[in-house]
């Protein structure tokens, strides 16, 4: 035969799952390209079966999660380009898919499934000719619901899983204006999950960007430390998002989203602080999407909260939200003041989860919506996006003097 092919046989499920990475050949430093010929989702009696090409082996692994019932495979350095579900799955059985980077060095596949399905095969047929390319191949089977949900709750092997939740321990003390404030930024999305997408723009990519001109614009007025939960194209869970902001002592949180709302039609930059409920529609379609993302994504967190802790964490909330609604005000104040767009009403709630801290006053801002053609052109120009980042820079400013004031008064 010509083309020679090197079986990797993973064996039996339950090993699949909780055995470390597959390695199909030497490390390889080369990235490697998902190629959508030679790859499809199909249909095979009762069952699905997924065809992968890539154009070279990496080590990759296998795993099922629950809460929806998801596939998830994580492969070693592959660019998955722009796939899309249309273009991969021809499965009745496929809800939902998703890829891209994971974190540094690796990427993800995600398909929803539309009920339980379990991990028959799982084997990478690596081309030893002039190609060099690999095609993982799976065979799902329809699985009971207590059987999947089994393999489903197993944990990761050492060493792969995402960084543990911020321990919480006693609540941080206010801001008093004495040291610099400590501003967390936290660029909504990214990898894996590009937010909302129009054309070639992605929310990810287009937060990143004001993001980045925000730090440098709070670390030249002076009186301001700066951390950012990602500074690069990766995805970064949402429990991630707030033990960051945890661990670095912020006085502040803020995060960044460009969203588009399914239904309806929305304009303007809109601030959000936290509520129980959401106040209308619209804002309860914003959080439940928003909340969803980690689970599209793979990523599996119930069982692990570190935003609330009983008794004294809700205590902390109380003293925290009017801060957090000073902190909204601030910022509409700023931004209406610079002239530009706001949403109406510029100051909404909702349950968003990276929002929930109990004792770091907290805000998400919509910088617009990338649904609306005219906030998408304004997104999209630089020089609005220095206007907004100088608007915020003063809406933080105007409320940490009169925040510090607050604290002032509190301890005599």
């Amino acid at each position: 035969m010509s083309r020679l092919f090197a079986i990797f046989r993973l064996g039996f499920l339950a090993w699949l799952l909780a055995a470390p990475f597959a390695h199909a050949g030497p490390a390889l430093s080369g990235l490697a390209r998902f190629e959508a010929k030679g790859s499809a989702i199909t249909d095979v009696g009762d069952g699905i079966a997924v065809r992968l090409a890539i154009s070279q082996p990496v080590p990759w692994r296998v795993r099922v999660l629950d809460h929806p019932a998801r596939l998830v495979v994580d492969f070693r350095e592959v660019d998955w380009g722009s796939v899309s579900r249309a273009e991969l799955s021809h499965s009745l059985h496929i809800k939902a898919l998703r890829a891209g980077p994971l974190r540094p060095g690796w990427s993800r596949l995600v398909l929803e499934l539309d009920g339980p399905f379990g991990v028959k095969t799982a084997e990478m047929r690596t081309d030893q000719g002039a190609s060099g390319r690999a095609v993982v191949h799976l065979q799902l089977r329809p699985e009971p619901e207590a059987a999947f949900a089994e393999v489903a709750a197993r944990p990761d092997p050492p060493g792969w899983t995402l960084p543990k939740p911020a321990q919480i321990g006693m609540s941080k003390r206010r801001q008093t204006g004495d040291h610099p404030l400590m501003v967390v930024i936290d660029p909504g999305h990214g990898g894996i999950d590009p937010g909302a997408v129009y054309g070639k723009e992605h929310e990810a990519n287009i937060v990143l960007a004001v993001a980045r001109k925000l730090r440098e614009a709070l670390l030249r007025a002076g009186g301001f430390d700066v951390v950012m939960t990602r500074d690069a194209n990766v995805f970064v869970p949402l429990e991630t998002r707030v033990s960051v902001a945890r661990e670095a002592g912020a006085d502040l949180f803020l995060s960044l989203h460009a969203d588009a709302i399914p239904v309806g039609h929305a304009s303007g930059a809109t601030v959000y602080t936290l509520a129980r409920k959401a106040t209308n529609r619209a804002s309860a379609l914003l959080a439940e999407h928003h909340n969803r993302d980690d689970l599209l994504s793979g990523v599996d967190l119930s069982g692990t909260d570190d935003i609330v802790a009983g008794l004294l964490m809700s205590m902390a909330q109380t003293d925290n939200m009017p801060r957090s609604d000073a902190l909204a005000s601030a910022l509409v104040a700023s931004i209406e003041k610079a002239g530009l767009r706001m949403h109406d009403p510029a100051h909404e709630e909702a349950d968003f989860s990276v929002i929930r801290s109990p004792d770091i006053p907290s805000a998400l801002l919509e910088l617009g919506f990338l649904s609306s053609p005219r906030d998408r052109k304004r997104l999209e120009d630089p020089a609005w996006q220095s206007r907004m980042v100088a608007a915020i820079v003063r809406g933080i400013r105007a409320w940490a003097v009169k925040d510090a004031a607050q604290a002032a008064l509190l301890r005599q």
